[in-house]
């Protein structure tokens, strides 16, 4: 029952006939849709998120709700953001406008268009950045970045979030019989 803390210039609002929790502020808006088991009430400027009753689906839904709140809070205020890596030969990023063009030992480059919401930034040829304001909509683009060529375990080559540690594998090795 931990409560949620409104933060400074984040407007929060409570629609009990459609069920959503609408927080907005600086021109952007995420609507979160809460179950019939959950009941939502401000005080101040502390959010409460209660369950009906102690069944196990009411149990799960308390702690999921909370926190799409809570992200969507600090969404709001500070915004999300990743950072991949790319590793390997000759495996380069750069943007072309709102889109990431990569190179990654293809015969042609790979092109993602950046979602509404989504900033991307190539600081380095080697470093990309996804920011944005829904925690969602951020990892999501990430995955799919990163998803189109994973790190591999034999070379480590591939797109990877910083800090991501690759278990390495050591090549084939011939058997001599």
């Amino acid at each position: 029952m931990n409560p949620i803390t409104i933060e400074e210039g984040v407007d929060v609002q409570i629609d009990n006939e459609k069920r959503v929790v609408t927080v907005s502020g600086d021109g952007k808006k995420i609507d979160i849709p809460i179950p019939s088991v959950l009941d939502v009430k401000i005080d101040g400027n502390q959010l409460f998120v209660t369950r009906k009753n102690d069944e196990k689906f009411s149990k799960s839904m308390h702690g999921t709700v909370r926190m799409l709140i809570n992200n969507a809070i600090y969404g709001i205020k500070h915004g999300y953001e990743k950072r991949l890596e790319l590793v390997g030969v000759g495996y380069r990023a750069r943007m072309e406008g709102t889109t990431l063009v990569m190179n990654l030992g293809l015969n042609h480059p790979v092109k993602f268009e950046s979602p509404e919401g989504i900033t991307v930034e190539v600081p380095e040829e080697t470093k990309v950045i996804i920011k944005g304001w829904d925690k969602q909509k951020v990892g999501e683009f990430a995955a799919k970045v990163r998803a189109f060529k994973k790190p591999e375990p034999y070379k480590g080559k591939g797109i990877r979030y910083e800090g991501e540690y690759v278990r390495r594998k050591s090549s084939k090795s011939t058997v001599t019989a």
